[in-house]
């Protein structure tokens, strides 16, 4: 059966596609919680997408081959295949059991893509009529056909900003954990800015949520003039919600050299080069922080070889992190990013000891500690770590310390780490030299001084600017005083005088 599309020829904008997209959410709200939006919304997006991009290519084949449908079919001529009865418009004719039709297509268009797309819509229970009724998945239907969302009508860029948008816009709504899936995106920048990745170039995350570091690499690349596409990209994802948003994500963007693996990265790393880890060129992340009972049973004789510098305590596995992301590096051109609270700069006990080894390793390059209450779930104020495998000869023995608590623009709930904050800091990074009350290089016997604690106050001491007067100049100021009133007061005696004598 040959399809009519109505082709638009005005492309959808971004705005349009934000006020869509908050709408859908806004379909939901009651029966469904904010938190759990994203595991509907999402899935629903990718479906209408999928579909209408099909429609597209098919509609384009059957043109090449003078509306020979089966010609248009055939498996080559589209990205993704939908199977019969798994399209967008079989689940807007159905009327009765809609959530049920749902999970019939997503569950059918998983199993013919299985290389791309198994398990990627999730396990959101769309046939649960008590949360879920036919007539508001009838609305939510609806609602998602007000737009095709095919190449023709939006751009991958602008339905990718789009997709951001919603996952910024839910953190907002929730405020509640939102840092799991939401890293703010000027810190996103900045990590991009300092890992510096080049055409060619692995990059990998093993916290990597919905995919925002990974794809800021791509954005990088972009700003720089370079080829994007050459990029191999890899994450890591314990929540399936999480995971699954981070396929789609890249997708959505227009990416498709990446791979999303979804498991716990501590207990079980997903990638490896023969017998060892597979190492990268640049490796970014914002683990959870401090995480508990994160597998250090394990730890001390791990498989992986990732305790090069011992075993963090089991309550706390911010220092398991940054040996695996150390151990997952490349070992000439590894370079890494990683956000952390501040407590792992000074804590003792293990992390103590595994924060020595490391800087005696001399793989830590620079300490920047970010000002409070930018992101989302926590008012705390955290710090990048930036480490390297092999540091450049300047930089070896030093590791450059920033305080960037005052570059922030303060909000009523929230404060906001704004582009000329991002460019002001990595300027420091780059210059790599001392700046008054905000950069210090210290050296690896200043770091020994202090028993290798990294707390920023122990190496940036705060100038108080002193504008008060000399004993000298103050005696000075006050004769100089004293001798004023003294004037002023004979002057007033001879006015007064003459207004009496006047009188």
């Amino acid at each position: 059966m040959q399809l009519q599309l109505d082709i638009n020829p005005d492309k959808i904008t971004l705005s349009q596609l934000e006020q869509y997209l908050a709408k859908a959410a806004w379909i939901l709200k009651g029966p469904v919680g904010a938190s759990d939006f994203k595991a509907y919304i999402f899935p629903m997006l990718f479906f209408k997408r999928i579909s209408d991009v099909y429609d597209e290519e098919y509609q384009l084949a059957l043109a090449e081959s003078d509306g020979d449908e089966e010609y248009a079919s055939l498996p080559e001529f589209h990205r993704f295949e939908i199977p019969a009865g798994c399209h967008w418009r079989d689940v807007r004719e159905t009327t009765t059991n809609v959530g049920m039709a749902l999970e019939k297509a997503f569950r059918g268009i998983e199993q013919v893509n299985q290389e791309y797309l198994s398990g990627i819509f999730g396990d959101a229970q769309w046939s649960n009529k008590n949360m879920l009724s036919d007539q508001l998945l009838i609305n939510l239907v609806e609602h998602f056909s007000q737009y095709r969302l095919a190449n023709s009508v939006v751009d991958p860029d602008i339905l990718g900003q789009a997709y951001e948008y919603l996952i910024k816009h839910f953190a907002d709504l929730t405020n509640k954990k939102a840092g799991e899936f939401y890293t703010p995106r000027t810190v996103v920048h900045l990590m991009g800015l300092i890992v510096d990745a080049h055409e060619g170039e692995s990059i990998y995350d093993p916290a990597c949520g919905t995919g925002g570091m990974l794809l800021e690499s791509i954005n990088h690349l972009k700003e720089q003039g370079e080829d994007y596409r050459t990029l191999k990209l890899y994450g890591q994802e314990k929540n399936l919600t999480s995971s699954s948003i981070a396929r789609m994500n890249m997708f959505l963007h227009g990416i498709e050299d990446f791979q999303i693996a979804r498991g716990d990265t501590l207990r079980q790393p997903a990638y490896f080069a023969a017998d060892a880890l597979q190492t990268f060129d640049c490796v970014i992340a914002n683990p959870p922080f401090s995480l508990k009972e994160w597998g250090a049973d394990n730890w001390a004789s791990d498989p992986y070889g990732r305790n090069i510098a011992g075993v963090p305590p089991d309550g706390n596995g911010d220092m398991a992190w940054v040996q695996h992301m150390i151990k997952s590096m490349k070992p000439d051109t590894g370079r890494m990013a990683v956000v952390l609270p501040h407590g792992a700069l000074f804590r003792k006990g293990a992390e103590g000891r595994i924060r020595q080894t490391l800087l005696e390793m001399d793989l830590l390059e620079a300490v920047i500690g970010l000002g409070p209450n930018i992101f989302y779930g926590t008012q705390l104020a955290a710090c990048v770590m930036v480490y390297r495998s092999r540091k450049a000869a300047d930089r070896q023995g030093k590791v450059l310390f920033i305080d960037a608590s005052e570059q922030v623009r303060t909000g009523r709930a929230q404060n906001y780490l704004e582009k000329e904050h991002v460019d002001q800091i990595f300027q420091w990074y780059a210059d790599f030299k001392d700046v008054p009350n905000q950069v210090k290089v210290a050296t690896l016997t200043d770091l020994a001084d202090n028993d290798y604690n990294l707390n920023l106050p122990l190496y940036i001491e705060k100038q108080i600017e002193d504008n008060l007067p000399t004993v000298e100049e103050a005696l000075a100021d006050l004769k100089t005083a004293w001798t004023e009133c003294q004037r002023a007061e004979v002057a007033f005696r001879r006015k007064l005088q003459s207004f009496v004598v006047g009188a």
